[in-house]
């Protein structure tokens, strides 16, 4: 819908389920658009938690506080919607708080990073303030929770971002932060 022709984070979920038998995989989306598409695959799907950060109202006008979910999926899907203008205190608050608190329950054995840069301060299609160094900080947030609950198992896929210099700073500062948890 819009913006994606294959949901490369969804295919991401099931092949790591079917070839690798993973059977808890929690993605986080922190790009401005809510994550409709994969909030859709796997919303009756309690293997697959989803959490998503996204400006609202805004395209495509989903992602409400009150979709969790449905059937045995119901309670992992998390969404935390906010105005224009949000940026790190709100962003990495909800990811700090809501998602760290989620899985403590859910405790995932793999975690996807949907690693949209639309977020990030000056993009032409969002008005959300992240900058390079609040990437660097999810991620090892991100990071952090990967070592406590999935064996340290993270995999992180491109997604939006439309402000050329401002996504390769993005993307940068996200791969550092990625490399020196190697190290």
């Amino acid at each position: 819908m819009g913006f994606c022709l294959f949901n490369n984070i969804a295919i991401a979920a099931r092949y790591a389920q079917k070839r690798y038998g993973v059977d808890r995989v929690a993605i986080v989306d922190w790009d401005v658009h809510h994550g409709n598409g994969t909030q859709d695959i796997f919303y009756a799907d309690p293997s697959v938690f989803f959490f998503s950060t996204h400006q609202s109202p805004w395209y495509p006008g989903t992602g409400d506080a009150r979709e969790i979910g449905e059937g045995a999926g119901k309670g992992t899907k998390l969404n935390r919607p906010f105005s224009a203008g949000a940026g790190r205190e709100e962003i990495l608050g909800a990811f700090s708080k809501d998602f760290g608190e989620a899985m403590q329950n859910y405790r995932p054995a793999l975690l996807l990073i949907s690693a949209g840069f639309d977020s990030r301060i000056g993009d032409p299609l969002g008005r959300f303030r992240l900058e390079d160094s609040d990437f660097a900080d999810l991620t090892t947030l991100i990071l952090e929770m990967a070592d406590k609950y999935a064996a340290g198992r993270v995999v992180s896929v491109l997604e939006g971002g439309y402000n050329l210099t401002g996504l390769t700073r993005g993307v940068s500062a996200h791969a550092q932060a990625l490399f020196a948890a190697t190290k």
